[in-house]
């Protein structure tokens, strides 16, 4: 069999694939909840956001990106930084790449954690496979496909949290349901753009069964419960969950949106990255405070 090289055009392929625009969005979670549960070591933090910055991400997006091909060929919005259409030729290095970059992270964080955090991080890791691999499909059975997605960004910071030996209090617990509630939310408006690509592929999701209206106001009520939750934290965190008003906002106009006119929707989530941008300031922002304060 003849060996594939990582030639340019294949490593930019996979530096596509990775989705660098989302790399923090795994990263900042596994950090933040170290450092705010009191973890003290500067290897674990470093090893984790490595990992957590860019193999995660080429395992999650790149395993979809190989087996999701055909719908992502009749998806318009594919070819920039919302995913690109992966060549066919890159595919078997994609997940061998995927595989070997994962592996060694794993392995050394596994053997610095407890039972415990190596727990969490089998979840999390089968949530990221599972999620696009032929034979299980998460993102193929409506409403899991929402929860896993989430998981997915929530994974980390619970593992930080359990890897630091860190408490979960009330005001941790909420923050992490809050985040969840945030992700399927996210999860199920980013799926309305797609629903008639989606369909013409055969491939089922929240919003595929759901419909376009009733699933941006799902996404709604998700994003409203998020910041209902917060308010069971201890001040001042409880501040984090008028940070979903600017979410509700910019879906909102979107609640009444028929199937056939799904596209529109990519408006609202293009909104939606930028959005994530300024929430992360604030957040950042509000944790300074939080360690300040303690």
């Amino acid at each position: 069999m003849t060996a594939v090289r990582a030639t340019p055009s294949a490593l930019r392929q996979l530096l596509g694939s990775s989705r660098p625009l989302s790399w923090i969005n795994t990263a900042y979670p596994f950090a933040a909840a170290y450092l705010l549960a009191g973890g003290s070591s500067t290897i674990a933090l470093v090893i984790g956001s490595l990992y957590f910055l860019i193999p995660y991400n080429l395992l999650m997006y790149g395993i979809n990106d190989v087996f999701d091909y055909e719908s992502d060929l009749r998806n318009p919005r594919k070819g920039g930084v919302e995913g690109i259409v992966l060549n066919r030729r890159w595919h078997r290095l994609t997940l061998v790449t995927a595989v070997a970059s994962n592996l060694p992270f794993l392995v050394v964080l596994v053997v610095m954690g407890s039972l415990a955090s190596a727990a969490v991080l089998v979840v999390v890791v089968l949530a990221v496979v599972g999620y696009s691999a032929p034979g299980v499909r998460l993102k193929e059975r409506p409403v899991v496909d929402s929860m896993t997605s989430s998981t997915h960004f929530v994974g980390p910071a619970v593992f930080g949290l359990v890897l630091a030996s860190g408490d979960f209090s009330q005001t941790a617990i909420a923050a992490l349901v809050a985040f969840f509630l945030w992700g399927m939310a996210s999860q199920a408006f980013g799926a309305v753009q797609d629903i008639v690509a989606d369909r013409e592929a055969g491939i089922a999701s929240v919003a595929t069964w759901l419909g376009a209206a009733r699933t941006v106001r799902g996404a709604m009520l998700g994003y409203a419960a998020a910041g209902l939750v917060m308010l069971l934290a201890s001040w001042p965190a409880p501040l984090a969950g008028l940070l979903v008003v600017p979410y509700l906002l910019s879906v909102a106009p979107f609640r009444s949106l028929p199937d056939d006119r799904c596209e529109e929707a990519n408006a609202g989530w293009r909104r939606f990255l930028r959005l994530n941008m300024l929430t992360g300031f604030l957040i950042t922002m509000l944790l300074i405070w939080i360690a300040a304060g303690r």
